[in-house]
Order: structure tokens, then C-alpha cells, then sequence
């Protein structure tokens, strides 16, 4: 079955093809009400179907926004872009999504996002992600969209000239995750985190877990580095039975960069036989939702990250906005630590 052209639109309404098209695309430019109606009416008579690109043109506007995660299927990616979701779909507006993949080698796929993003004519980009992203080429990409009208939202990090920014009190929040813990009478540390400078996220908890061991004068036995993963906190994990079993450096309570890297070695400790808990105490970061359903339950510092999302969908919908305050979040105990 052929598609109803607009022309076919105008000719049955009996106005001109630009009259129809400002009615049924949304220009700025209204013909009067009856016009309008006749038009409108021709339309739903016929089974017109707008021309999405049109209505763009039209309007100056696609209410499309692209949203660009380092990761989809870890639960911190996936919150904030339900986040993002929510707040859009509340105001008329479609989401696009790009994974960029790999945090060594987000560069390249940063670069492809934001390319097809600007040729589908999105009124904005999220970026939720890498700093390793954070290269003069996308910086230059990201800053010629922006020269055209585009609206650039980074979160978590501030690294795009003129963007708007979410900003996550990440290092505030681990030197008070320590500070709790430290307070009920957990002294020994050891620390797993991610790789060196491919993540603010990374360094900037890392430099919270260290403000709080000198806040309170606890010590810290071990900083082990690997993947900012589950696998990667499994590794980490092990590693660290090596070390704390050379040196007879028990009980610790090992605090992790994220959920999913204490999910790792909590695994890794539970393998050797030790009772999380009670043999080992372990905490995370994030409280992503996973945690809900576990036993023991992770102590963690939870971010509120649906509304990081949500904040970061505002930002880029309206540009009168300010930048908001950094996120802050709280500390969960659970039986783990």
C-alpha cells in the first residue's frame, strides 16, 4: 500500500503544500484555526503519516536526545539511563542510546556516537562514561555541536568547554563511607579499585578512601588495582588472600570502588572459605539494585543514580538551567561490614 504524500494531504484539504506542512509539522508559523482543522482532518481522512525529518525542519527541533554510557549491562549505566529515560519520555522526548564499550578504548566509539547522534539532528548528548573519551577530537566534535545548537551534558565529570555537567560527590562520599566504618571499631583497610586514569569515578574515590584513612587515623593494609568489574574485583580479591596469607595481616574490611568489583571479591573470599561478615568485612559503592535480592546484604554508600539521570535529562532540555550542586548520596550498613 502506497504512502499518503503530503501533497495529497493539501490537494484534499484544498490549501497550498506549505500550508499543510506548517499545520502537520509543527512550524512556528500557524495558519488559522479552521485552516488548521481542515488540514488535520484531510490527514486522519487519508492515514497521513508525518515525515519525522520534516517535522524537525520544521520545528528546529527532533526531541530526540542521545545518550552515550560506557556500559548498558552494568547496573550504574543502566540506572542513570532509566533515569534519562524517565524524565525525557515525561517531556515528549525519545531517547537514542550508544555504548561505547571498553573504558581503554571508549575513544573511537565516543567519536562514532556523537557523529550519528549530530546526523540525526539530536537536540542533545549525555555523556555518561570514560575519561579516556575525553580526547582533543571528541572534545572538537563535541564543541562544533554545540556550535551548531546542540546542548552537551557530561556526567560524573567535566570535561566538554561550555557543557553542562552533573556533578557526583563521589570522593566525599568514600572518605565518609570510611569514616562510618571506622567509627564501629574497623580499623584495617584494604582498598580495590580500577585502573589508573581511565575513569574519574575511579580516581576520585579512591582519593575519598584515602582523605578518610588520615580523618581517621586508620591504616590501610592493601591497594590492589584491576578491572572496575566484577571479574575484575574477583581477581583483586584473590590477589588479596595472597597478600593478607604471606603476612598473617587479618581480620580487614576491604572496600571496593564499586558494587560490582565487592560482589567480585566478596565471591573470591567466599571461595576460600571465609564467612563475609564475620571472617572478612567488605563494602561497595553505589547500591545498585542487585544488593536487594543478596545475603548477606553489601554495606555500601548508596547514589541516588536514577535522579543523576534525571537531572542530567533536565540539563539537556533546557538550557536555562543551572548546573546543579554535586550528588550526594549516604552510607548503607548491611551485614557484610
Amino acid at each position: 500500500m502506497a504512502m499518503v504524500t503530503l501533497s495529497e494531504v493539501a490537494r484534499h484539504a484544498g490549501v497550498s503544500l506549505a500550508t499543510a506542512s506548517r499545520v502537520l509539522n509543527g512550524s512556528a508559523r500557524t495558519p488559522a484555526a479552521d485552516i488548521a482543522d481542515r488540514v488535520r482532518a484531510a490527514a486522519t481522512t487519508l492515514g497521513y503519516v508525518p515525515n519525522a525529518q520534516a517535522q524537525a525542519l520544521a520545528r528546529s527541533s527532533t526531541s530526540l536526545i542521545g545518550l552515550v554510557v560506557h556500559d548498558i549491562a552494568d547496573e550504574y549505566f543502566a540506572s542513570i539511563a532509566k533515569g534519562v529515560q524517565r524524565v525525557a519520555a515525561d517531556r515528549d522526548r525519545q531517547l537514542l542510546l550508544a555504548v561505547a564499550g571498553s573504558i581503554h578504548s571508549a575513544a573511537p566509539e565516543v567519536d562514532r556516537a556523537v557523529t550519528a547522534f549530530a546526523a540525526h539532528r539530536t537536540d542533545a548528548i549525555i555523556l555518561a562514561g570514560s575519561r579516556t573519551a575525553a580526547t582533543d577530537a571528541v572534545r572538537s566534535r563535541l564543541e562544533a555541536y554545540q556550535g551548531r545548537g546542540g546542548r552537551v551534558v557530561t556526567v560524573g565529570q567535566s570535561w566538554v568547554p561550555g557543557a553542562a555537567a552533573v556533578r557526583i560527590a563521589n570522593r566525599e562520599g568514600m572518605a565518609e563511607l570510611v569514616a562510618a566504618l571506622a567509627a564501629d571499631g574497623q580499623r584495617r583497610f584494604a582498598y580495590l579499585t580500577g585502573p589508573d586514569a581511565a575513569l574519574a569515578t575511579v580516581d576520585d574515590r579512591l582519593a575519598g578512601y584515602l582523605d578518610g584513612i588520615v580523618a581517621t587515623g586508620a591504616e590501610s593494609v592493601a591497594l590492589i588495582r584491576g578491572e572496575f568489574s566484577m571479574a575484575g574485583g574477583h581477581e583483586c580479591g584473590q590477589r588479596l588472600l595472597e597478600q593478607l596469607t604471606s603476612t598473617r595481616r587479618r581480620p580487614v574490611t576491604v572496600l571496593a570502588g564499586n558494587d560490582v568489583m565487592a560482589l567480585g571479591a566478596a565471591s573470591a573470599f567466599a571461595e576460600a572459605g571465609l564467612r563475609i561478615g564475620l571472617d572478612i568485612k567488605v563494602a561497595g559503592f553505589d547500591d545498585i539494585g542487585v544488593l536487594t535480592h543478596l545475603s548477606p546484604g553489601l554495606t555500601t554508600y548508596r547514589l541516588p543514580l536514577g535522579e543523576i539521570g534525571g537531572l542530567a535529562a533536565e540539563l539537556a532540555m533546557d538550557p536555562e538551567l543551572p548546573d546543579p550542586a554535586p550528588v550526594t548520596g549516604e552510607v548503607i550498613r548491611r551485614a557484610s561490614a
